[in-house]
């Protein structure tokens, strides 16, 4: 039963605009090299770009709000901002995923080495559009903003990001072989350590079991 409310619109909105005020704010901050606070920012940009992704995720299921064309907007919004990607394809990738879990016909599979693994999940939704429409952008944006920013607090964080996404949400889980219905492992319960993994979707036996909760309502699931 999907858990869909005006609750969840505001927790989507609250990522995107969060996203987007940090991600001015650090295009525009003349910072020196040897200050310790630029990597950590790379590191919460990197950490926000996960919640589009996964705040695009929950639009994918239908969480965000009662509405069809409201998690659909919602979730193209999101996806165009991560990375120039296309919400329906990636709604249809990830629904089989869902649907075939470990097998030939799952996406998100392989039973590659980590490197081989990520990839291949890379080229999975990867395309030569997105390369080009993300590199004409990054000529645009150099005419307003210094091009070190842009590769430190833009191209930087989003790279970061498919790391962190993949790891923990697709490596973590599904490597190796699980003996539950959905082929799935789940990180141990720890709520803090859950939301800054990788904003609980790290707690992935749950979601397969329960795909129609936000992420952040998932961490209720956590026996």
């Amino acid at each position: 039963m999907k858990q869909a409310s005006k609750a969840g619109l505001f927790v989507a909105i609250a990522v995107i605009i969060t996203w987007l005020v940090c991600l001015v704010l650090l295009l525009s901050w003349q910072f020196s090299w040897s200050n310790p606070v630029v990597y950590l920012m790379v590191l919460v940009q990197m950490h926000l770009y996960t919640g589009l992704f996964i705040t695009a995720h929950d639009a994918m299921h239908g969480t965000i709000y009662p509405s069809e064309r409201v998690n659909f907007i919602t979730g193209q919004i999101c996806t165009a901002l991560y990375a120039a990607f296309s919400f329906k394809k990636l709604n249809i990738k990830h629904h089989q995923h869902h649907k075939y879990v470990h097998s030939d016909l799952d996406p998100d599979y392989s039973e590659g080495s980590f490197i081989r693994w990520y990839f291949k999940f890379m080229r999975e939704y990867m395309s030569v559009l997105q390369f080009i429409s993300m590199a004409v952008l990054f000529n645009i944006l150099a005419v307003w903003f210094p091009q070190r920013n842009l590769m430190l607090f833009w191209v930087a964080p989003a790279l970061l990001s498919t790391l962190q996404l993949f790891y923990f949400g697709t490596w973590l889980p599904h490597h190796g072989e699980h003996n539950n219905k959905h082929h799935s492992g789940t990180q141990k319960k720890n709520h803090l350590l859950g939301f800054l993994s990788c904003y609980f979707f790290g707690y992935h036996y749950e979601h397969h079991e329960y795909p129609g909760i936000p992420w952040w309502k998932l961490w209720k699931t956590k026996l």
